[in-house]
């Protein structure tokens, strides 16, 4: 798929006021610092597209951005980010979860993973919740260019042979770096090929 057009439509802290219509929604999520910001900028060419910090926990809002003029990528934001207080915590899962289970649109969600860590219960338990209330998501492990390939290869079986325990089957799982631009074109193909099956 090549991205001819992406532009910044909304952003929000209500689902209710997230863009109205059917265009299909992807959206992207995942522990702080995990290097979404980047991964969005990557996928779209574009440079300042999403915002990117150093400070882990920038994104507080849904922000939605229109492709090509007929899906949208959504940004959500990070969970998982200690030093933002109970009540903070508490708000910003509140909008992840009224996002996730009450929008209609939304087609997909892309777990975004750090290919350098172990498996971490904050992760493995939010794709739990995401299985148990029927939620679509594919995993994308980041950073694949901070590690070597065998640790890389040993951290993916690490974590597929934990989901196994718990899950039947995997999600579908792709591999980036945003720094080197790897994956994006196997990311874009995978939202193709769904927006392509919806129309059918």
């Amino acid at each position: 798929m090549e991205i001819k057009s992406a532009e910044f439509v909304i952003s929000n802290t209500d689902v209710k006021k997230c863009p109205a219509g059917d265009l299909p929604e992807y959206a992207f999520i995942g522990r702080s610092n995990v290097g979404k910001s980047s991964l969005i900028n990557m996928l779209t060419a574009k440079k300042g597209l999403a915002m990117t910090s150093q400070k882990p926990g920038k994104t507080l809002l849904i922000n939605h951005f229109l492709i090509n003029k007929d899906w949208y990528l959504v940004d959500l934001p990070g969970y998982g980010f200690a030093q933002r207080g109970k009540e903070g915590r508490q708000n910003i899962q509140r909008i992840i979860e009224d996002y996730i289970l009450e929008r209609e649109q939304l087609t997909n969600l892309f777990v975004l993973i750090d290919s350098r860590h172990e498996p971490q219960k904050i992760d493995l338990e939010f794709m739990e919740w995401l299985g148990e209330n029927g939620v679509p998501f594919a995993i994308i492990f980041t950073k694949i260019d901070k590690i070597s390939k065998g640790k890389l290869k040993e951290n993916l079986d690490h974590y597929t042979k934990t989901m196994l325990e718990t899950w039947e089957g995997l999600p579908p799982i792709l591999l980036s770096s945003s720094e080197k631009k790897e994956g994006r074109d196997e990311i874009l193909d995978y939202i193709d090929e769904i927006t392509k099956s919806l129309a059918e």
